[in-house]
C-alpha cells in the first residue's frame, strides 16, 4: 500500500502543481493612469529586501554619519580616554544624531516619494527619482567644488552643465571626500585645547623633575574638568549639527 502511495505520489503533484502555481501572484506590473508602472507585490517585495541589503553602506556614505562618527572618535583620542565612552555608546548618539540632523531629508523623501507610491499615484521608478532629489541635494550642499571637479576629470565626463546634472557615480565620492575633509578639520580645533593641557602638563613634569611620572595620567583630570566646564558635548553637538546648515 505504502509503495503504490509512493507511486502514485509524482502524480498527484503534477496535478496540483497548476493549480498551486494558478493561485500564486504573478510576478507582472500594470500601467498607471499617468503613463507609469506598477509592479506587482513579489517584485516590490523583492526590492524592498535587496534595498535592505544597501542601507548599511547608504547610512554610512550618503548621510551626516561619517561626520559624525570621526569626529567623536578623535574627540576620544584628544581626551586620552580610549574607552570611554564605550563604542557602543559614541554609535548610538551619533545615529540618533543622524537622523535628527537629516530630518528634513527623510521628511520630504517621505512626502513627495513614499506617499504617492504607497496610493499608487506614481510609478516605482518614478518614486526612485523623486526620493533621491532630496538626498542629492543635501549632498551637494556639503560638497566642495573641488572634488566634483577631481572626480568628474577621473571620469572623463564632459563639461557639466550644473549642480542637478552631475551623476551620482560623481556625487558621491565626492561626498565622502568632502565629509572626510570637514571631520579632520572639525577633529584639529578640538585637539589643539587638549594639545596645550598636555604640553602644559609635561613641561611643569619636567621642570620638577617628575620624568618618570606618565603626563597623559596627570593631564587627563584636567582635560575632563575642562571639557565639563565649557559644556563639551552641547558645544561639540551643536556645532556639528549646524555645521550641516551653515
Amino acid at each position: 500500500m505504502i509503495r503504490r502511495l509512493l507511486t502514485l505520489l509524482p502524480l498527484l503533484l503534477l496535478v496540483l502543481v497548476p493549480e498551486v502555481h494558478a493561485q500564486l501572484p504573478g510576478l507582472v506590473s500594470k500601467p498607471l493612469a499617468n503613463g507609469g508602472q506598477s509592479w506587482s507585490l513579489p517584485v516590490q517585495t523583492l526590492v524592498f529586501i535587496t534595498s535592505l541589503t544597501f542601507l548599511p553602506a547608504m547610512l554610512l556614505m550618503m548621510t551626516s554619519f561619517t561626520r559624525i562618527i570621526i569626529v567623536f572618535g578623535l574627540l576620544r583620542n584628544a581626551l586620552g580616554t580610549p574607552s570611554a565612552p564605550p563604542n557602543q555608546v559614541m554609535l548610538g548618539l551619533a545615529l540618533f544624531l543622524t537622523f535628527f540632523i537629516m530630518a528634513p531629508v527623510f521628511d520630504k523623501i517621505y512626502q513627495d516619494a513614499y506617499l504617492p507610491f504607497s496610493e499608487d499615484k506614481i510609478s516605482m521608478e518614478v518614486a526612485i527619482d523623486k526620493g533621491a532629489q532630496p538626498l542629492r541635494e543635501f549632498m551637494l550642499r556639503q560638497t566642495r567644488e573641488a572634488d566634483l571637479a577631481l572626480f568628474a576629470r577621473l571620469a572623463n565626463t564632459p563639461p557639466i552643465a550644473g549642480p542637478e546634472a552631475v551623476p551620482m557615480r560623481i556625487l558621491l565620492p565626492a561626498y565622502v571626500t568632502s565629509e572626510l575633509k570637514t571631520a579632520f578639520q572639525i577633529g584639529f580645533t578640538v585637539f589643539i585645547p587638549f594639545l596645550i593641557i598636555d604640553l602644559v602638563v609635561a613641561s611643569v613634569l619636567m621642570a620638577l623633575g617628575m620624568m618618570m611620572v606618565p603626563p597623559a595620567s596627570i593631564a587627563l583630570p584636567f582635560k575632563l574638568m575642562l571639557f565639563v566646564l565649557v559644556d563639551g558635548w552641547q558645544l561639540l553637538v551643536s556645532s556639528l549639527a549646524q555645521s550641516f546648515y551653515s
